[in-house]
């Protein structure tokens, strides 16, 4: 029979395929669960919640979809039973009420962080962890600070999901497949995060150039309202259903892809910083190479000074919260 203790860390689990661990049963956790056992991406899924009892529960529940699914062994448990996890990823937290800004969250969020991290980083100190929990910048900065692990190990979700919308809005507006477009919001997962239109382009072409060689005048105002309902969009869902959790947890699934299939994806995810466009002692969202030990690289994307300007105006809302953590 298999056991908690799966000797020395290397991510493997005993049935040869990779062990995800998962803290927080609730929407956001429960959804990522079900999405990996869908997924095929594991062989193992660990669920780890303070209502134990809940995390049975979800638990049980996945263990009976894996029938229509890929082979995967779905188990509630608790910080000992992570141990060997290729990633933890956390999702436990307060959820965003309507109306409250995710810098709101902070303090709720970053009481729940001081017990949740330590544990986990004792359990399985070599894992890479994964912050799906807002607000994330700040999360990802702080749970780095609790481990002593490098910084490309402990990965915030970032502007994954903003940047799908990004594309998604995008590509409506040109009428394109979204996997055609190319295009970046990076810094902060909220209110300051910052679209690289410098760098949008869609088969090759900047947005000026394919509107043009579709017809199209140039409509700064049909772009602006693009940004503005990328920024808006959990605001929107909050507003109507309570919480959002389907997107981030798609979005949460493709970065542990990358991870757990060594692809080298290149993703806009949030890591604490160490120079890049002179930033440091903060972590936000910038495009990065994925592999299976977590962020690779950094890359430095050409901006235009008005991109770098937003960025740094990013970064100091981000340091104003981390300052607050660190008091």
């Amino acid at each position: 029979m298999e056991t908690a203790n799966h000797g020395p860390w290397d991510g493997i689990t005993r049935r040869g395929g990779r062990k995800v661990a998962i803290i927080g049963a609730g929407n956001v956790g429960a959804t990522t669960a079900y999405a990996l056992v869908l997924s095929g991406l594991c062989s193992e899924i660990v669920v780890v919640d303070i209502d134990a009892a809940r995390a049975e529960g979800e638990a049980m529940d996945l263990a009976q979809s894996v029938p229509f699914g890929m082979p995967v062994r779905v188990r509630a448990g608790t910080y000992r039973d992570i141990g060997g996890a290729h990633v933890t990823v956390i999702t436990a937290g307060a959820n965003q009420r309507p109306g409250e800004s995710r810098t709101d969250l902070l303090l709720r969020n970053w009481g729940v962080f001081k017990d949740v991290i330590p544990k986990v980083a004792e359990a399985n100190p070599e894992g890479i962890i994964v912050i799906a929990t807002n607000p994330v910048d700040v999360l990802t900065f702080g749970a780095w600070g609790l481990t002593n692990l490098p910084r490309g190990k402990v990965i915030g979700s970032g502007t994954i999901l903003d940047t799908a919308r990004f594309r998604s809005h995008l590509a409506s507006h040109f009428r394109v497949d979204a996997r055609s477009v190319h295009a970046y919001i990076i810094g902060e997962h909220g209110d300051t995060e910052v679209p690289v239109w410098s760098r949008a382009s869609i088969s090759g072409m900047t947005l000026h150039e394919f509107g043009a060689a579709q017809g199209r005048e140039h409509d700064q105002a049909a772009l602006d309202a693009i940004y503005e309902r990328t920024r808006t969009a959990a605001a929107e869902i909050i507003g109507r259903k309570g919480a959002t959790f389907y997107a981030v947890a798609a979005g949460i699934l493709r970065l542990l892809e990358a991870i757990l299939r060594d692809q080298e994806t290149v993703l806009p995810v949030s890591c604490v910083l160490h120079g890049q466009y002179g930033l440091h002692g903060v972590a936000l969202s910038l495009p990065a190479v994925i592999d299976n030990a977590g962020v690779r690289e950094h890359l430095a994307v050409p901006l235009d000074p008005h991109e770098v300007e937003l960025l740094h105006a990013s970064a100091a809302t981000i340091r104003k919260s981390i300052e607050r953590i660190l008091e």
